[in-house]
């Protein structure tokens, strides 16, 4: 049964979200991606000019003709967000736990894409892959994933980063967009990032709060892995484990941008304190203007 108290942050975030999009979002969101899907239509002969590398040379050969391959723009998108729902999702400094945002960020760009006419799918995931939700569209659709994304589920200890991207590929039968909602606290997800971003636009959509950088000197605390839930006293005035932090710190940003920039991935870093609205605003009004030069 699904509790009264979800229904409503489900409606809250639906109405919320829906006129995000329709006060700030305007076409910037479809045409950030325009062009970045093709597919195969049909075959034709070959005439003088044609690409040869367009030449299906196995077509060709059984029909004796030359034949190329004649492609056209998909007339709409098929957008998947992969949506981190593992331990470390649950933190949140002030008014708002990671997960929330990450839900209100997923309905936003899902009615930015419903509202365009494209379908829309989540794979959620923590230490597996939890639930595959396939593209769809309609409003139906923005309600079932922000409920997914919120519903109280006890998450598999970990973060199967690369799991959720090789199931994306799986799920993805054309070239789609595909959004990361993740705080990135997890390994051995470069390869499957490279692989997914050669055929799909990949976003990396980074949600953090400051708290998780910048720990109080409060003297001993009893903190608990999310992910594990193993709890560990710390003395937040130590020199010892401010050093470790900041280590930790510069470490973890080095592996993940160092993943991104091989898989050519763009990154926008979402604050739990900040307006995400705007912020995604911009990011999708900048890539308009990229992809329109």
């Amino acid at each position: 049964m699904i509790g009264e108290e979800l229904l409503r942050k489900v409606r809250l975030i639906e109405i919320g979200t829906r006129r995000k999009v329709d006060d700030l979002m305007g076409g910037s969101f479809r045409s950030s991606f325009k062009g970045s899907g093709v597919q195969f239509s049909e075959h034709r002969l070959y005439v003088p000019g044609d690409d040869v590398r367009h030449i299906d040379w196995k077509i060709s050969a059984r029909t004796r003709d030359p034949l190329v391959k004649k492609f056209e723009e998909e007339r709409e998108l098929t957008v998947l967000l992969l949506v981190d729902i593992s331990g470390s999702q649950r933190f949140g400094s002030l008014q708002k736990l990671k997960s929330e945002v990450a839900a209100e960020v997923a309905a936003l760009i899902t009615h930015a894409a419903v509202r365009a006419g494209d379908k829309v799918g989540v794979i959620l995931f923590s230490g597996k892959v939890e639930k595959i939700i396939p593209p769809r569209k309609g409003r139906s659709q923005v309600l079932r994933i922000i409920r997914e994304i919120l519903l109280d589920r006890a998450p598999a200890p970990g973060t199967a980063l690369g799991e959720a991207l090789d199931s994306a590929a799986r799920v993805l039968k054309h070239s789609g967009v595909v959004f990361v909602l993740s705080d990135f606290l997890a390994q051995g997800y470069e390869l499957p990032l490279r692989r997914l971003s050669r055929r799909h636009d990949v976003v990396a959509l980074n949600v953090r709060d400051l708290r998780e950088d910048q720990v109080p000197e409060v003297g001993q605390l009893l903190v608990q892995d999310p992910e594990s839930g193993q709890d560990r006293w710390i003395d937040t005035a130590s020199y010892g484990f401010r050093k470790w932090l900041e280590g930790f710190r510069k470490e973890d940003q080095r592996v993940r941008r160092e993943s991104l920039r091989g898989g050519k991935v763009e990154e926008l870093v979402l604050q739990t304190r900040e307006d995400y609205g705007d912020v995604l605003v911009r990011f999708f009004r900048a890539r308009a203007q990229k992809k329109g030069k």
